[in-house]
């Protein structure tokens, strides 16, 4: 007979079920991002996806209009603009350059949140997180490969989108001190729908009814991993959720080659090992 789990360890189960649903989802949506930009620009991706997602969440957020009580106004309208950069940032990546890698790439954003907390507020870094930030830019480097005659502009992209989710990720830890984890996810895509309406003026590519279809489906898998995530990150510590992050990986390889024939090399393979003990050194420790 099993011994029977304690509260925490099944709390840990259901956050290791949800994340694994995350990955799922995630891997769905990029592979819905290539089908689809390769004829709609990724500005108005990302328009559909923060507007259907807004669709999607609008009822929850009429029936709890309190949730929109907040103590800022700006750093809202701000996170907004960077939360749709990244996302352009990622679209552009995934529509020229294999999905492992742009994947494999976005999991440097620990190491730039951690050199961020460093040189912004103030946190201090053990010999141990110094060694994790190298050994995470020695795994970006496999990935891009820079000895070669060129190195890819789409993985430079990803990486900007990288650097961008980890600006997000520390105004996050700030604002999170004071409004709750709703709020912060109802205002960002309240906001993110009119700043994504601007660049349509000179982005506009008429999406077809099939599209419009997958575009739909983009933003409610969005919706749905977003808070999928926020729930995992409520029922167990973070250091446990941030490694299952990774179940993204394997995911996507499985999608990419059965969708685009894309196979996982062994740079990509080797970077993505590297990066992958660097974020869990990063986010399973307590900085001093």
């Amino acid at each position: 007979m099993m011994p029977d789990r304690t509260p925490k360890d099944r709390r840990r189960l259901i956050a290791f079920g949800l994340m694994a649903i995350a990955a799922l989802f995630n891997a769905g949506d990029a592979v819905l991002v290539r089908m689809l930009t390769e004829t709609i620009h990724p500005f108005v991706i990302a328009f559909f996806r923060s507007f259907f997602g807004l669709l999607f969440i609008a009822p929850w957020i009429m029936s709890k209009r309190s949730l929109l009580a907040s103590n800022y106004s700006l750093l809202h309208l701000v996170r907004a603009g960077l939360k749709l950069l990244t996302l352009v940032a990622f679209f552009f990546a995934i529509s020229r350059a294999e999905l492992v890698n742009v994947t494999t790439i976005s999991f440097a954003a620990p190491i730039f949140v951690t050199i961020g907390a460093w040189a912004f507020l103030g946190e201090h870094l053990t010999r141990r997180h110094m060694a994790a930030v190298i050994c995470g830019f020695a795994g970006v480097l496999v990935i891009l490969r820079p000895g070669q005659d060129t190195v890819s502009i789409a993985l430079l992209v990803a990486l900007g989108g990288a650097v961008l989710a980890a600006i997000i990720q520390l105004m996050l830890k700030r604002m999170s001190a004071r409004d709750s984890t709703e709020t912060l996810v109802a205002w960002n895509l309240i906001l993110t729908v009119p700043l994504a309406a601007v660049p349509l003026y000179w982005f506009w590519t008429e999406p077809s009814l099939p599209q419009f279809g997958l575009l739909a489906l983009q933003g409610v898998l969005g919706a749905l991993n977003m808070a999928i995530v926020t729930r995992a990150i409520s029922l167990a510590d973070a250091s446990y959720v941030a490694p299952l992050d990774f179940l993204r990986l394997p995911m996507i390889s499985l999608m990419a080659f059965a969708f685009f024939g894309e196979i996982l090399s062994l740079a990509t393979l080797i970077g993505a090992a590297i990066i992958f003990v660097s974020s869990i050194v990063l986010t399973s420790q307590k900085r001093a």
